[in-house]
């Protein structure tokens, strides 16, 4: 009896210290921002970071609030939703270094955090650190394992980065940020070379989430190298209806430090193949 009592008051011990925070209503305002971040909209993403930054006013050291706000600006910079002031932009950055040293058990935390820090920094190899202590901490993490896949593939690793993001989809078949997992086996099939598998996630991934526009530059870059030209020229033309500005002189300054020099390289020559201005 003494024995079952000392266990649950272990498990009750470790629980509290998972706790990711002491305030119901910081944690009531995180989940509201949450239901925000899934709608993976321009609107979506700009409430959340306001009810994100509502919940670190109560509780300063909420770490997966503070990391998401950092996830939530390098999204709304990597789609050019509302682009956030270069303040923003430090703040978020800011927040999610924060977090990965005030979430160092907290999987959630540490996945986002390494995330922003990847989008925002480029800095992919400290990002790949908190990612995989996070895969450490909860191995079963569909989402750690998404931004692993991710991380890897902006290495330059497609192999490893198709093998986390296949794993990610196998945890969660149907998850909100599904995008994110088809999206990155676009990419990681791209710098793989294998254009008509990157083609195939890039179609799967704008079906099921047509504002994802990384999926219509991975599609007409690999219908580009594919040779099918007439494709590639549609995809192109549908891009420049969302940015009417794009040349690749400005994508390359956009894009630098983000993708490795090899994945760069077959970006640039798919948007030159599809009729992309220069300047």
């Amino acid at each position: 009896m003494q024995l079952h009592h000392g266990l649950k008051r272990g498990s009750e011990i470790e629980r509290a210290t998972r706790k990711p925070t002491e305030s119901l209503d910081a944690y009531d305002l995180y989940l509201r921002a949450l239901a925000e971040f899934h709608k993976y909209s321009e609107g979506g993403m700009g409430a959340a970071v306001t009810l994100l930054k509502q919940a670190l006013l109560i509780d300063p050291t909420y770490a997966p609030a503070a990391a998401m706000v950092g996830l939530c600006r390098g999204l709304q910079r990597g789609l050019g939703w509302e682009p956030p002031s270069d303040a923003e932009l430090a703040e978020g950055l800011g927040l999610a270094r924060q977090a990965l040293e005030l979430g160092k058990d907290d999987p959630d935390a540490l996945w986002m955090a390494g995330d922003a820090i990847s989008i925002l920094a480029r800095e992919h190899a400290t990002a790949a650190g908190a990612i995989d202590r996070a895969l450490k901490l909860n191995p079963n993490s569909a989402h750690a394992w998404m931004a692993k896949g991710w991380v890897e593939c902006l290495q330059n690793h497609p192999w490893l980065a198709i093998e986390a993001l296949e794993r990610a989809i196998q945890l969660s078949p149907l998850d909100p940020l599904g995008c994110f997992f088809s999206g990155g086996l676009a990419l990681a099939h791209l710098a793989a070379g294998q254009y008509q598998e990157a083609s195939e996630w890039a179609d799967r991934c704008w079906r099921e989430y047509p504002r994802y526009t990384p999926a219509l530059r991975i599609k007409l870059v690999s219908c580009a190298h594919l040779g099918r030209i007439d494709e590639a020229q549609n995809g192109l033309s549908r891009l420049l209806e969302l940015y009417p500005k794009l040349t690749i002189t400005g994508w390359k300054a956009n894009s630098l430090g983000y993708y490795p020099a090899e994945i760069s390289a077959v970006m640039e020559e798919g948007y030159r193949k599809a009729g992309l201005p220069e300047e």
